[in-house]
C-alpha cells in the first residue's frame, strides 16, 4: 500500500460513516411525515376517555308493557344525587283501595331492596334501602293510612327514605293527595323520651326538592 493510499484510506472511511448515518436521519423522517406523524418532543393530550351517560335506561326498557297478572310499576333508586324512578314489570296486589295498601307497600319495598337489573345497574342505578327493613300497618290510635317501618325513621339512610316515599307517593300506598305516612317501630311500652319519638308518625309528600336533594328526607316529613 502506497503512502498516499494509507493516508486517504480512514478519511473516506469516515465520510461514508457520516453520508450513512445522514442517510438514516433522512430515511426516518421522510417514513414519520409519510405515515401522517408530526415529529414532536411534547406530549400530545389526547382527552380522557369518553364517560358512561348514567341515570337513562335503553328506549327498550323505559316503557315495559305490563303482561297478564302484572302491572308496570315506578321504582324509585338512587342515581347519582337523585333518586329517579324506572318502570319494572310487577306481579301487584289488584286494585288501589286502602284495603289494599299495606299488600302494595310490601310488594314495593321488596322491589326497592332487590339489587338493580343488570340493564339498570349499567345505567347508574343503585339502591339505599336495606335488605332487612319490613312494613307492617300502623298500630291502635294511628291513621288509617299509616305504615310502619321495622327501623326508626331517623336511623334509615334519608336516600332509603326518599326511595320509599316516592315509590309509594303514586300508588294506593299513599293517602288520598299522595302523602305518605310513616313511622318506625311503635313500643307499646312507651314513656317518652327517644321511645315517643321512635313511634312517632310523620307525614312526606315527593316532590321535586326530595327528588333532587333525597339527603333533605331526614327534615322532611311533617310530624301528625
Amino acid at each position: 500500500m502506497s503512502r498516499r493510499t494509507a493516508l486517504r484510506g480512514p478519511g473516506r472511511a469516515r465520510r461514508r460513516g457520516a453520508a450513512s448515518a445522514l442517510l438514516c436521519v433522512l430515511a426516518s423522517l421522510v417514513t414519520a411525515t409519510g405515515c401522517g406523524i408530526r415529529a414532536t418532543s411534547v406530549p400530545v393530550d389526547a382527552g380522557g376517555a369518553p364517560s358512561r351517560v348514567g341515570c337513562v335506561l335503553p328506549n327498550d326498557r323505559q316503557n315495559p308493557d305490563g303482561g297478564a297478572g302484572t302491572s308496570v310499576v315506578r321504582v324509585y333508586l338512587v342515581c347519582g344525587s337523585r333518586v329517579s324512578p324506572v318502570e319494572r314489570k310487577v306481579r301487584m296486589p289488584g286494585g288501589r283501595s286502602s284495603a289494599e295498601r299495606l299488600p302494595v307497600a310490601r310488594k314495593l319495598l321488596d322491589e326497592l331492596k332487590q339489587e338493580p337489573r343488570a340493564v339498570e345497574d349499567t345505567a347508574g342505578f343503585e339502591t339505599a334501602v336495606p335488605r332487612e327493613l319490613t312494613i307492617s300497618k300502623g298500630t291502635d290510635g294511628d291513621p288509617d293510612e299509616a305504615l310502619r317501618l321495622s327501623e326508626p325513621l331517623d336511623e334509615l339512610p334519608p336516600y332509603a327514605l326518599a326511595q320509599i316515599v316516592c315509590t309509594y307517593a303514586d300508588t294506593s300506598a299513599a293517602d288520598a293527595e299522595g302523602g305518605v305516612v310513616l313511622g318506625g317501630p311503635a313500643d307499646s311500652g312507651s314513656t317518652g323520651g327517644d321511645d315517643e319519638s321512635t313511634a312517632s308518625l310523620r307525614r312526606y309528600e315527593c316532590g321535586s326538592a326530595l327528588r333532587r336533594h333525597p339527603q333533605s328526607a331526614e327534615t322532611a316529613g311533617t310530624h301528625l
